[in-house]
């Protein structure tokens, strides 16, 4: 069995962070910093840890019984407390914490005191239903502050939130309602796409005809030309809320308390229901929020997930809130009405800290740099990038469009993880397209199949100490949790491939099911798909193995063009000459494809398992996930 994997890509340049924005970094030193966290990590997480508000204190710091993991054990904390109540005593009772804008500007904001007194009716309301500790939520919204305050609500009462993005089907939401049998279901009559009015209550209606637990469903109306509630069993949000006071005290939780349930499938089969609990999830995305953004209180944070995704849980709602940050948060798509749509809402907020995804970068891309350079970008200080592994090409693109001197924090985490993992902090050189090195406290390695360390080369993405904001368990599957941690024994093994350089900084391949093996080669598809996207013709790429009756496999590419390019069979030769010239021969797609579109999760991910069925002619299995 081959141990390791072909790395191709050249390293590149390397960027040094300017000395203004090292200087005032809250780490200035990441060696040092580093070194000391993990020398003693119990340690470096407590001292984390008592930055934030705990009821009772810890005992322990980690109780570790392999591979499941308690942190702070038996102290008591609430996360809803900490996002708010915390700063409602403090100066920045009066701050702004939240600024949402629709697709259509309008524009709605909360002061950490506004957005205190609508999560306690919220929670007042919830009580009111009946709904105690432990019990399931559902919130099925589109990207609107109501979804920020029921998910703080919920936790407010130790219920557990189960928020599913409202892009879903009937029937992918009747999944996740059914896992995890949930009592009240809160969603809205609809949510608006390119002008379109997306009919959301309808997909409800639907999906809990199957749902014998679900005893309510609360409907946001924004559509104000009639109702849209059609059985006893429905409230609308606005008379649910209006009689309930702004006061609710929050429940002093056990620190292992039960967070949310939030279900991924992503590149592969069933959702699976990931549990993060309050205390260990809490001082993760806390932290990570400060150190990687350099999160300040004059910052305007914008991060364009919608919390649907676990990049919304942590990186909008939990983390910036933790940190009494000004979140702006906009409903739409980045080219609507046109590509300059994030441009402007950077320079008439003033965002100084913008955090996208590769996928957008690239589709900003497409329609070039004159976008951009409309607009006043110079309030941004930092810049971050969530998702794929953000090729070079893209990197320097979004470097150098938002004027060469914001450092892109490029962050490696999951779903699983809560947090990140692997990332740059303000004070540490860059190198495009690598998530250079692990966070504080984190011990992330690149290992063989046996789990040997590999100085230098391809292998596997693991991490071999537990770190609080790991789930804590799959909702009623524990065997499928412990497959993370048996796959490559010792460690927690994350499916993705990735290339340790000479200087320890990683590079993220790809999903370690994303890896064609061509002539006993194993090569990760995101270092070709990089490849062809450093052509100028190129837009985006993926990248797939097909069998081949000599080599094993033979690489395949579906390829976008940008605009003003055309398919002809010389740009197709261009192609391929120009994957040779980058990787070397062994790389080149024996088959190249021009494509409109590639098949995505809804959070942006490239879906190459869904490429290869349907080009082998197999079932694609769960596509529940898929944009189109």
């Amino acid at each position: 069995m081959e141990q390791n994997i072909e790395t191709l890509q050249k390293s590149g340049r390397v960027i040094y962070p300017p000395a203004e924005l090292k200087a005032q970094a809250y780490i200035q030193d990441y060696e040092k910093a580093y070194k000391q966290s993990i020398e003693d990590p119990e340690k470096f997480w407590e001292n984390v840890a008592k930055e934030l508000h705990w009821f009772s204190p810890w005992n322990k710091v980690l109780e570790w019984n392999y591979p499941w993991a308690k942190w702070f054990v038996d102290a008591t904390c609430n996360i809803s407390y900490n996002c708010l109540d915390r700063h409602v005593q403090s100066w920045r009772k009066n701050k702004v914490a939240v600024i949402w804008v629709s697709e259509e500007g309008e524009e709605r904001i909360f002061t950490y005191a506004e957005l205190y007194r609508q999560v306690n009716k919220c929670a007042n309301a919830l009580k009111a239903l009946g709904l105690n500790k432990g019990d399931r939520v559902t919130i099925y919204l589109p990207k609107i502050p109501e979804q920020i305050v029921a998910m703080l609500a919920c936790a407010r009462l130790g219920l557990i939130h189960s928020v599913v993005y409202s892009g879903f089907s009937a029937k992918a939401l009747q999944a996740r309602i059914q896992d995890a049998e949930s009592k009240l279901v809160i969603t809205a009559d609809v949510g608006y796409d390119r002008s379109k009015t997306i009919p959301l209550k309808p997909v409800v209606d639907e999906a809990v005809k199957s749902c014998s637990t679900v005893e309510k469903v609360v409907v946001v109306q924004r559509e104000k030309n009639g109702s849209a509630l059609t059985s006893e069993k429905e409230i609308d949000w606005e008379d649910w809320l209006k009689n309930q006071s702004t006061h609710c005290e929050a429940l002093q939780l056990d620190s292992e308390t039960p967070l949310y349930i939030l279900y991924t499938s992503g590149t592969t089969g069933k959702p699976k229901g990931v549990v993060h609990v309050h205390g260990g999830y809490m001082v993760g995305t806390y932290i990570t929020t400060r150190y990687v953004f350099d999160l300040k209180d004059e910052d305007v944070y914008f991060c364009v997930a919608d919390p649907g995704w676990v990049t919304g849980h942590s990186y909008i709602v939990y983390g910036p809130l933790l940190n009494g940050g000004t979140i702006l948060t906009a409903e739409g798509k980045p080219d609507y009405p046109n590509p300059g749509r994030w441009w402007d809402l950077i320079e008439r907020y003033g965002v100084s800290i913008f955090y996208t995804t590769p996928t957008a970068v690239r589709l900003l891309m497409k329609f070039g740099e004159e976008w951009p350079a409309k607009y006043d970008l110079s309030s941004l200080r930092v810049l971050g990038s969530v998702g794929e592994p953000i090729n070079p090409e893209a990197w320097e693109w979004f470097y150098r469009v938002t004027g060469s001197n914001k450092p892109i924090m490029d962050t490696w985490w999951q779903t699983e993880t809560g947090s990140i993992l692997v990332t740059p902090l303000p004070c540490v050189p860059l190198k495009p397209g690598s998530a250079t090195r692990p966070f504080l406290g984190i011990e992330a390695d690149v290992v063989d199949r046996d789990g040997n360390s590999i100085e230098h080369g391809g292998g596997f993405a693991v991490i071999k100490k537990p770190w609080p904001s790991m789930m804590r368990t799959i909702y009623n599957d524990p065997d499928r949790y412990l497959l993370y941690w048996n796959t490559i024994k010792g460690c927690y093994t994350a499916g993705d491939v990735c290339h340790k350089d000479k200087d320890g900084y990683l590079w993220f391949m790809g999903r370690a099911d994303d890896v064609v093996k061509v002539a006993g080669n194993r090569i990760g598809t995101a270092e070709v798909e990089s490849a062809l996207v450093s052509h100028e013709a190129v837009v985006e790429a993926a990248v797939i193995g097909k069998p081949h009756k000599t080599a094993g496999e033979m690489i395949k590419a579906f390829v976008i063009l940008k605009e003003g390019h055309t398919e002809t069979p010389d740009l197709i030769q261009q192609l391929q000459d120009h994957v040779l010239n980058e990787l070397g021969k062994i790389a080149v797609p024996k088959e190249v494809e021009i494509v409109s579109s590639l098949p995505k999760t809804r959070s942006g991910k490239i879906m190459r398992r869904v490429l290869k069925a349907k080009e082998l002619g197999q079932d694609p299995g769960d596509i529940s996930t898929l944009e189109e």
